[in-house]
């Protein structure tokens, strides 16, 4: 019988919920059931986060890294200080509404609330089967560069940007795949103004260059990766160097191979970048996927 999707929502510590034991705060739902207000400000003005979690045979990827930047993210926007334990909670009763299955994943939100009427926060959490990302993670994806419109150091400029967090505000997002499309690719890697490569719109970036793999620093507003941070994990316990640093955009065609990491497609190479080939080896991406996709 196919995996049915469930929607499991948060009841918010309050002053009403002192004392509630988190368990009593959870609530399961059909996934086509209402469980938000049309005026929530998470839909009206994308105002909250979200973190997206891949789950293999029940086994939930990076938990305590995606829970953290879910806090930075919360604190970030100056919202109030998410329940992280109902969120594990919420995500782990999902999952065992969903099913027996291999590969699936969660997507928890937090938002601030109801426009108008009270900011009481609101927090669910959505759990589904995963699409079937074999092609990606094998034979590799197309990317095109895109410019993000703003130089390197604007997080320190221009906080108020929110540079850095995992936040609901994603229409942008959306709108370079779609231009990645019309140029006969599936993803993107942002630029900066000065000549800087950032993240994708949904990934991190990871570029090798001989025994060393490098992604962007976190320190200029590329959000941290909770897949790349686990590849970095991977490579060092095989003696790879992994790095931190800024990466001119020409460095791109200089490196040996490239990936975009993140949670659901875990480690997809690259196969082609602005129209130039590159490598794809099989066997060490299987390798750090497999790795990728059973780590807790």
């Amino acid at each position: 019988m196919p995996a049915t999707p469930v929607v499991v929502t948060i009841s918010q510590p309050d002053l009403a919920h002192a004392g509630v034991p988190v368990a009593d705060r959870l609530r399961v739902h059909p996934f086509d059931h209402p469980v938000v207000d049309a005026m929530n400000l998470g839909i009206t003005r994308g105002d909250g986060i979200f973190e997206t979690v891949g789950i293999h045979r029940g086994r939930v990827q990076g938990v305590e890294e995606h829970l953290a930047r879910f806090a930075r993210s919360a604190a970030m926007l100056e919202l109030p200080e998410p329940d992280l334990e109902a969120f594990r909670a919420a995500v782990d009763l999902g999952v065992s509404h969903l099913g027996d299955v291999e590969d699936a994943y969660c997507k928890y939100v937090y938002t601030r609330g109801i426009e108008s009427r009270s900011f009481e926060p609101t927090g669910y959490a959505f759990i589904d089967v995963n699409p079937d990302w074999t092609r990606e993670r094998t034979e590799g994806i197309a990317a095109v560069t895109l410019t993000r419109g703003y130089p390197l150091d604007i997080a320190q400029r221009a906080p108020w940007l929110l540079q850095g967090a995992k936040t609901l505000s994603y229409a942008v997002n959306r709108a370079v795949l779609r231009e990645a499309a019309r140029r006969d690719a599936e993803d993107v890697i942002f630029t900066t103004t000065d000549g800087y490569v950032l993240e994708g719109p949904t990934s991190t970036l990871l570029l090798r260059f001989g025994d060393e793999f490098v992604t962007p620093t976190p320190e200029h507003g590329v959000l941290v990766g909770t897949a790349q941070l686990g590849a970095f994990e991977y490579l060092a316990s095989h003696g790879h160097r992994t790095t931190y640093r800024d990466v001119r955009v020409e460095e791109l065609a200089e490196a040996d191979q490239l990936w975009l990491t993140n949670s659901q497609r875990l480690a997809a190479p690259l196969r082609r970048l602005d129209g130039r080939e590159f490598p794809v080896d099989r066997t060490f991406t299987a390798g750090l996927n497999t790795f990728l996709r059973v780590r807790s």
